[in-house]
């Protein structure tokens, strides 16, 4: 509060009580200006590892009026040419225009000189007095590409992001978060900027110093992420298309948000090419995309506990309701196979029909249900809305139904639309973290909870899901990983119950996803895994899931961090 207290007291004399001052000196060609970049926060994870902080380089800055001078720039253009640095006039008056706002504050004219290059220009007899340096802090990300669609980055300011933050003290060649935690929390990691004004005689030479304000550092932020657990997704996931996430089901902790593939933050915090820039982001694999939150694909066999609840709980099946299943069933005047095609599976309740993901039990138990409480159940589990993770750019998904086909397609809505939509097939689409949060709720007994990197209160909203139900779902998630289609993730050590769940893919093979919740006994983590074009959510996405569960709860049993 104290310190709150005395940058508004600097404020006001530097902009209120000194304006008369600046005016005339300004009139006059008396004033410079110097403006001091703060050091932005850094960002942690859940045990303190540093996973964005700052380094130190200078900038070499220069007055708009002094440019103005023809045998000035010429002077300080031959200057830095014979330092081997190519710049000409109308490249030092390009940059001048972009970090232009008056002509009395210094603009950069060199940026990001490490401490041996600025040695080496200022030692020089003949450095041109009109040139002087200021240190600046420029991002770096220590763990490289680990945490990157977590963190996002930093860069240069853009003219749109100027007006976007027009009630803040930002000015052009400022650095702001791009996309990630980065830019969400922007106004916390920021901090202020300083500023020194002098006088200067008519050579631009110092005179004295009319006033300073002290630049103030960003605040640090820890997030609830789990380094190690990325790096073990990293590993899962290597030379894979997917994403990977994990948190806590009772108050949404995020311990992992990993996507695959990533990039390299670092040389867009400091700077690269429109060439590299273009290679980047037209990249078919889309590098740059945060496929955790922004993905958005069909959830297959993973969405038949959302179908399984909504009959339970509208009473059309109970516990021993069974269908029999040969393979298919005729809906309309179409087929649709179960996936299992040779003789089928034969007699199903829904406990087993979750085990064994049996596709035609889930086609008669949607058409009971129908489309209308499909959706009403599916909105009451936050599918076709965002989850509210602290991060921009997250992705609504599609919750599809009859009014959205009709406005959408001025189509009706058919029989084996329902069938499709039963089996997570058709018109819905979720993204992988909205995926998790519908496991987190049956895990936490019906707390729909607001995923967030960072450590907070708890947010959910309680559904007040009916028992019974609830405890039969999670009975057939059990038998998944016991007996069924998900053995493979119960292999890591730790009690697993979840679902597996191989979408239709209309560009290749098919995505494979798993998404459980670990320890059965206590539940404390759910994971999700999706991998595209993956074929078999069981051998490809299962294992990466179990092992994942294994080694969050291994940890907390350790004494790891919270």
């Amino acid at each position: 509060m104290a310190s709150l207290v005395v940058l508004l007291g600097a404020l006001y004399w530097l902009q209120i009580m000194q304006s008369d001052l600046y005016v005339n000196l300004a009139v006059r060609n008396r004033l410079r200006l110097v403006r001091m970049p703060p050091a932005r926060g850094r960002i942690l994870d859940a045990n303190g590892t540093v996973l964005a902080t700052n380094v130190q380089t200078f900038d070499l800055m220069v007055y708009p009026l002094d440019l103005q001078d023809r045998d000035t720039a010429m002077e300080i253009q031959a200057f830095l040419n014979r330092k081997g640095i190519p710049i000409n006039e109308s490249q030092m008056l390009a940059r001048i225009r972009k970090e232009f706002t008056v002509p009395y504050r210094a603009v950069t004219l060199l940026p990001n000189l490490t401490l041996a290059q600025l040695s080496s220009l200022v030692s020089e007899p003949d450095f041109p007095g009109q040139l002087f340096p200021v240190p600046v802090w420029k991002r770096v990300y220590p763990a490289g590409p680990l945490a990157v669609h977590a963190l996002g980055y930093v860069g240069e300011i853009t003219k749109g992001e100027l007006e976007r933050y027009s009630g803040g003290d930002y000015r052009g060649g400022d650095f702001v978060g791009k996309s990630g935690v980065e830019e969400y929390y922007e106004s916390t990691l920021r901090g202020s900027p300083g500023e020194e004004a002098i006088e200067v005689d008519a050579r631009g030479r110092k005179v004295r110093r009319v006033g300073f304000l002290e630049p103030r550092q960003g605040e640090d932020i820890q997030l609830a992420l789990d380094l190690g657990a990325q790096r073990l997704a990293s590993e899962l996931m290597a030379g894979r298309v997917g994403a990977v996430f994990a948190m806590d089901v009772s108050n949404g902790n995020v311990k992992i948000l990993f996507s695959s593939p990533g990039y390299d933050a670092n040389p867009l915090a400091w700077g690269i090419s429109a060439r590299e820039w273009n290679e980047l982001t037209s990249d078919p694999v889309k590098p740059m995309m945060n496929r955790v939150i922004a993905g958005t694909y069909p959830p297959a066999s993973t969405y038949k506990v959302v179908p399984a609840f909504a009959a339970l709980a509208e009473g059309v099946i109970n516990r021993r309701t069974t269908f029999v299943c040969t393979g298919g069933m005729r809906v309309g005047n179409r087929f649709f196979r179960c996936w299992k095609r040779d003789g089928g599976h034969g007699s199903m309740n829904v406990v087993s029909a979750i085990r064994d993901s049996c596709d035609v039990f889930f086609y008669q138990t949607g058409l009971r249900v129908g489309i209308d409480n499909l959706v009403k159940w599916g909105s009451l589990f936050g599918i076709g809305e965002p989850t509210g993770i602290d991060l921009p750019g997250e992705a609504r998904g599609n919750i599809a139904g009859a009014a959205w086909k009709q406005e959408r397609f001025k189509d009706r809505w058919y029989p084996g639309d329902t069938a499709n939509y039963s089996i997570g097939q058709g018109f819905l689409l979720v993204t992988p973290i909205q995926l998790a949060r519908i496991y987190a709720a049956i895990a936490n007994g019906g707390k729909l909870v607001t995923p967030r990197l960072i450590k907070g209160a708890k947010a959910y909203v309680s559904l007040q899901l009916p028992e019974g139900p609830l405890e039969i779902v999670k009975q057939g998630n059990e038998e998944v990983v016991l007996r069924g289609t998900g053995r493979r993730a119960g292999q890591y050590g730790v009690s697993v119950a979840g679902k597996t769940g191989t979408a239709e893919n209309p560009h290749g093979d098919d995505h494979a996803w798993f998404v459980g919740y670990a320890p059965v006994e206590k539940p404390r983590y759910v994971a999700v895994a999706i991998i595209e074009a993956g074929l078999h959510g069981s051998s490809a996405a299962g294992p990466v899931v179990g092992e994942l569960l294994g080694y969050l709860c291994r940890f907390d049993q350790e004494g790891g961090a919270e």
